[in-house]
């Protein structure tokens, strides 16, 4: 489903000085895996998801999703293809401020299909268990509500590939593990997740992990799934 060859990206510094953030990345990822991308901070794992993500674009190297070579492809087209193809889990959640927790979910449809279909909104939040909270905003909404918000946001345009960046990393642990529990079942139902992740809590629930270092690919593994009820 994900493949990417010889992928490089550099940045300058503000006196010109390049930085090379991803340094010659070759893996492929199939259908229906649950990866985690793991190293230090600095090591290029933000970098490398923004371009999964078609939210940047590589420096050399080509990416392809679904056999789709994108590293050319216009704003635009990637605009099309975050908006069809990609959900987002982030970090921070990232809910739109003075909007309820349904009208967030419902802003994806906007840039993908173009038409709001309230009863599926209602439908993904119901799924993530918030259904009764759909008329909220985020201020109303603990730190897991809100992420299990972002989800349902993320899942509107069902799309194949969900990328969740530190999608706990602001949850205590029993948040956490509602969002992990909810990530394993999207895996489950055969929808491909891209996980970053310092935490080998979260780490345990993937089957392979793949490490950066410096920039460049590190370490390519299976591991063993933890049994979960």
């Amino acid at each position: 489903m994900i493949e990417v060859t010889h992928l490089g990206k550099t940045y300058r510094r503000g006196d010109g000085t390049p930085v090379e953030a991803l340094k010659d990345i070759s893996f492929l990822i199939d259908r229906g895996e649950f990866v985690t991308i793991r190293g230090p901070s600095g090591s290029g794992k933000s970098s490398l998801l923004n371009i999964v993500g078609c939210l940047d674009k590589p420096t050399s190297g080509t990416y392809r999703l679904n056999g789709e070579e994108l590293s050319g492809y216009s704003d635009k087209q990637l605009s099309h293809v975050r908006a069809w193809k990609i959900g987002f889990v982030f970090q921070s959640f990232n809910l739109m401020p003075r909007t309820t927790a349904l009208e967030n979910v419902e802003i994806p449809m906007i840039y993908g299909p173009g038409r709001v279909d309230r009863k599926r909104a209602v439908a993904e939040l119901e799924r993530v268990g918030l259904g009764e909270r759909a008329d909220h905003y985020g201020t109303e909404l603990s730190g897991g509500e809100q992420q299990r918000v972002a989800i349902a946001r993320a899942l509107i345009n069902d799309p194949p590939l969900i990328l969740a960046d530190e999608p706990t990393g602001n949850l205590d642990s029993a948040a956490g593990a509602e969002v992990m529990a909810i990530l394993r079942q999207l895996h489950q139902e055969g929808r491909t997740v891209v996980l970053v992740t310092h935490d080998d809590a979260v780490a345990a629930y993937a089957e392979r992990e793949i490490l950066f270092k410096d920039g460049a690919l590190a370490l390519d593994r299976k591991i063993a799934v933890l049994a979960r009820e």
